[in-house]
């Protein structure tokens, strides 16, 4: 069984409806962001980042929400959420996991913490402003490729990807651009959306916004 160290909405999520896709047994461990239990020692002996998520694989911890999906389907490869290694559509879809994880999830961090990086308030509107440009520009790398070869990002097979960019589209809702206004994003997004899994996720997780 998967013992998943989650907080709602945060990115934890893609790793949580994975783990309902594949349907393996796992358990949910919430950790409380609000008082700080992310940075506790406890918690940082499992993971040294102090974030979410952590999961325990046969008992030893990883994390990092990209590599904890990409090793889910790898053990469950039953579940047909990614292209096995060695196949055609497997270069994609790496190029893919590691262009939301790295080009597109890190400029949140500027957006909605700005102040991290910056000496002061007016570093910071700059700070959060570049982050926006940055995941605006993803967006519209991400939107064309859908509208011309889509409807999922692996085209016509559903993946994790698909779910990995829903998770982001989630994190825009009140940005002054939202990614569902995005065509071909927004169409992505309703069939994510509409899957079990998301539905169960967001139960979970306890979820109501953009639902």
């Amino acid at each position: 069984m998967y013992k998943l160290f989650y907080a709602p909405g945060t990115a934890a999520m893609v790793v949580h409806q994975t783990l309902i896709e594949i349907g393996a047994p796992f358990e949910l461990r919430p950790v409380d962001m609000s008082s700080g239990e992310h940075k506790s020692p406890e918690y940082l002996k499992i993971n040294p980042s102090g974030v979410v998520p952590t999961m325990l694989v046969d008992g030893k911890p990883y994390y990092e929400a990209a590599a904890l999906v990409l090793l889910l389907t790898e053990r469950h490869p039953e579940a047909a959420l990614a292209p096995p290694p060695g196949s055609p559509a497997r270069p994609a879809f790496v190029q893919w996991m590691f262009h939301f994880a790295n080009s597109v999830q890190p400029p949140f961090r500027q957006w909605y913490n700005a102040k991290e990086f910056a000496a002061s308030d007016s570093e910071a509107d700059v700070v959060k402003t570049t982050g926006w440009r940055k995941i605006e520009a993803s967006w519209n790398r991400v939107n064309d490729h859908l509208a011309a070869h889509g409807p999922h990002i692996l085209g016509d097979t559903f993946s994790v990807c698909d779910l990995y960019a829903t998770m982001l589209m989630r994190w825009s809702r009140a940005m002054p651009k939202p990614a569902t206004e995005w065509p071909a994003l927004a169409a992505l997004a309703t069939r994510v959306k509409s899957r079990p899994s998301w539905k169960r996720m967001y139960q979970e997780e306890g979820l109501t916004e953009w639902a």
